[in-house]
């Protein structure tokens, strides 16, 4: 396995974190992969009229940045979504730096599962918060499916 924890790596209270300036680029990309040219992101006369008075990411986008903490960090490589939730606290802006973080706060040693706080943080202030739910590799798993391989 590349880098990360197998399960049996883990603890609660293990924490990972990610940070990236939101650019122009990052919105327009999201866009066009995602379809939503919602103008609260795309258009700024449109969004000067708006309650934030200019564009704003798309909140998906910074949430996307978890999915980099957990799938290369913590867990890491082979980490499996199970399921997320969101609360979205304050815009993210162009030129934003979004700091997501992850925290172990439990663990299923049984199912070999990991919940997670999830955060976005910009200026230290929360934008993102949430909880997630992954399955996590583990040594006995990996060891069991070679040998059956072999």
């Amino acid at each position: 396995m590349e880098e990360g924890c197998f399960f049996e790596d883990l603890a609660v209270g293990q924490k990972a974190s990610f940070g990236k300036t939101i650019t122009e680029a990052d919105i327009v990309l999201f866009a066009a992969v995602t379809g939503d040219t919602n103008p609260m992101h795309l258009n700024a006369e449109y969004a000067k009229d708006s309650i934030f008075g200019e564009r704003i990411a798309h909140g998906m986008l910074a949430a996307g940045l978890i999915t980099k903490v957990m799938g290369t960090q913590l867990p890491g490589p082979g980490t499996i979504y199970m399921s997320q939730s969101l609360r979205f606290r304050a815009p993210v802006r162009i030129g934003d730096t979004v700091t997501a973080i992850v925290e172990i706060t439990a663990l299923n040693t049984e199912k070999h599962r990991a919940t997670l706080r999830t955060v976005c943080l910009v200026k230290g202030n929360p934008v993102l918060e949430g909880e997630a739910l992954v399955a996590v590799p583990s040594r006995a798993a990996i060891a069991a499916r070679k040998e059956r391989q072999a």
